[in-house]
């Protein structure tokens, strides 16, 4: 049987760097697993890999649509498996590595996702409350129709929750329901970074301020100069929201730097949501541990 590695974790926990380390050493590819990654010309704020690590190893789902497009979760999975079975017909390992939970675990899983189209009509009228400051609102809502949906989702990604409450009003069912799952051909192995709340928070405030340093500032501007408007999704991610507020001058940038921090540190305990510290699928390695000799024992066997 084909073989995968997953690498995931919390933001800023190392997880690109060691997955470069063991593509290289093991003949593999990598296959981003971040949902923000995917846009084209939003590198810094996402963190996204870079020229030099993207000429080491192939990487798959990095830049493959422009900001103002539109993505989902059924059109990362089949692009995905598409990515996967294609290395595997090179011989090659593919590492799955990211930290969105809903793709990787899409994937891992193999969720049948509801091939229900979108309502327009009502994701018209959904997105209008949440632009009139009714975010909360629409999650209470998601949470009174379907709490299983709702404990999965952040209350502030307001396109996943008006997703999920268009599926409930067009089928009377919960969103939830709907993930039924078709285990994928492949095994897997799933390796979890993690580190002390204190060591993690020092090491995303230490990218943020690189983020500035590297031109953060300059990359926002250039996209509004592209025209892509604050609205979009993508746009309204962490770090790329609260300095289109600075350029706006709703904020100054220091109170706009200690915002993203502080909105990263809240993801990151979001992401420990999705990918539990009791989950038994998973080989946590603290950072802080001797990591790499561990994880190079585990992949070895793997490879075996």
């Amino acid at each position: 049987m084909n073989s995968l590695v997953a690498i995931v974790g919390p933001t800023a926990v190392g997880k690109s760097s060691l997955a470069v380390e063991l593509a290289h050493r093991y003949g593999g590819e990598i296959v981003s697993a971040d949902s923000r990654q995917v846009y084209r010309y939003m590198d810094i704020g996402t963190a996204k890999p870079t020229p030099q690590e993207q000429s080491i190893v192939p990487h798959h789902l990095v830049d493959i649509i422009n900001p103002d497009e539109s993505f989902n979760v059924a059109m990362y999975q089949d692009m995905v498996y598409k990515s996967i079975n294609d290395i595997h017909q090179r011989d090659r390992l593919p590492f799955l590595v990211g930290g969105t939970g809903l793709y990787v675990w899409a994937i891992l899983e193999g969720w049948n996702i509801p091939k229900i189209p979108p309502n327009t009509w009502m994701r018209q009228e959904l997105e209008e409350r949440a632009k009139n400051g009714d975010i909360d609102g629409l999650y209470q809502e998601l949470q009174a129709m379907d709490p299983s949906a709702a404990e999965q989702i952040d209350p502030r990604n307001v396109r996943r929750v008006i997703r999920a409450l268009e599926v409930c009003h067009a089928t009377g069912k919960p969103f939830s329901q709907f993930r039924t799952k078709n285990p994928p051909a492949f095994s897997t192995s799933i390796i979890g970074l993690t580190a002390q709340r204190e060591e993690l928070y020092r090491r995303i405030d230490s990218r943020v301020d690189s983020m500035i340093e590297q031109g953060l500032i300059e990359e926002v501007k250039g996209l509004i100069d592209r025209g892509y408007p604050p609205d979009l999704p993508s746009m309204s991610s962490v770090g790329y929201r609260e300095i289109t507020q600075f350029l706006n001058d709703e904020m100054d940038l220091s109170a706009a730097v200690q915002r993203i921090k502080f909105e990263t540190h809240r993801f990151a305990r979001h992401q420990y949501a999705w990918f539990r510290l009791d989950d038994k699928r998973i080989h946590w390695f603290d950072i802080n541990e001797g990591v790499e000799g561990k994880v190079l024992e585990l992949v070895t066997q793997l490879k075996g």
